[in-house]
């Protein structure tokens, strides 16, 4: 793995590629660290790009990812491990096992969680029901309307996760399918305003369900010139989610975007581009006084 260190504000060292972010204020004891790893759009890249002299030769590779996760595993006490989608398609494996090797290594892995992509619908909603029982891990989204669908009682809205004393509520969105999706494929899935559904749900995380942290995947794309939602337009007009891992777009983010929600709070948003060339890496720290603030992150490449 080839990785360069880089500074952060607080003075502090971090280990990784290319990503920076505003530093944690230090106030009180207790100090509790949480480090989400995060991958999206890797598209049934189980092996790494053939050294052909292309862009990306000899980066990515699920075995080399499962390395490295396991390495900062060991140094890291709590540790989330999240997907924003497109697991499915895009090399032979897909054609060939359907999707059940890609569940297989994921659970090997140990994700916590993933939501759905466009893609993880190409085999239809009974190729995806099929391969569930390889995921130990949940699939989350709160804004496809599943209930007259085989899927019904296998996405949830949101998880709850508590590493050490900080509750992390996770929710998940998805783009709509129609037009980047057969009707056939996906079936009676109705697609609801992700950005209303994505506030409903973050509202009851953070006042109801208390949470400290609020993070949603999002297959959404991270910008468009057009007015299609994007990770942008929801980070603008939600009041709770404090981050936002993203997919779809395949976009490299060398630093967090940072952009203002409707509350005058900051809402970071991160995605890793594509392929599994890369595995996201951010800190966050929680103290007795104060709620979960981000501390620093970086994106480590896989080679």
């Amino acid at each position: 793995m080839n990785r360069r260190n880089f500074i952060l504000a607080t003075g502090k060292a971090a280990i990784g590629a290319a990503i920076s972010t505003t530093p944690l204020v230090v106030v009180g004891k207790n100090r509790s660290r949480l480090s989400v790893l995060f991958t999206n759009d890797w598209h049934s890249r189980i092996d790494p790009f053939p050294m052909d002299g292309g862009k990306y030769q000899g980066l990515g590779g699920a075995s080399k990812r499962a390395a490295l996760i396991a390495k900062i595993r060991n140094q890291e006490k709590h540790t989330l491990l999240l997907d924003s989608g497109d697991i499915f398609q895009g090399t032979p494996y897909f054609n060939v096992f359907g999707g059940k090797l890609e569940f297989e290594l994921m659970s090997a892995m140990k994700y916590d969680a993933a939501t759905l992509g466009n893609h993880d619908f190409d085999n239809g909603i009974d190729g995806l029901v099929k391969q569930l029982p390889f995921a130990t891990f949940p699939f989350i989204n709160c804004n496809y309307n599943v209930e007259d669908t085989i899927l019904k009682d296998h996405i949830i809205p949101y998880k709850i996760f508590n590493k050490g004393g900080t509750r992390i509520g996770v929710l998940g969105v998805g783009i709509k399918l129609d037009g980047l999706v057969s009707k056939k494929l996906y079936g009676n899935v109705v697609y609801q305003d992700p950005i209303q559904k994505a506030n409903e749900v973050a509202e009851q995380l953070k006042t109801k369900l208390k949470c400290d942290l609020i993070i949603c995947l999002s297959h959404l794309g991270f910008d468009y010139k057009s007015d299609k939602v994007s990770d942008i337009t929801l980070a603008k007009q939600t009041s709770h989610i404090d981050l936002i891992l993203g997919g779809h777009t395949h976009t490299f983010l060398e630093t967090p975007k940072q952009v203002i929600n409707n509350r005058n709070k900051v809402v970071n948003i991160l995605q890793t581009g594509w392929a599994g060339i890369n595995l996201g890496k951010i800190d966050y720290e929680r103290h007795s006084n104060l709620e979960a603030q981000i501390g620093g992150n970086s994106m480590v490449k896989i080679n």
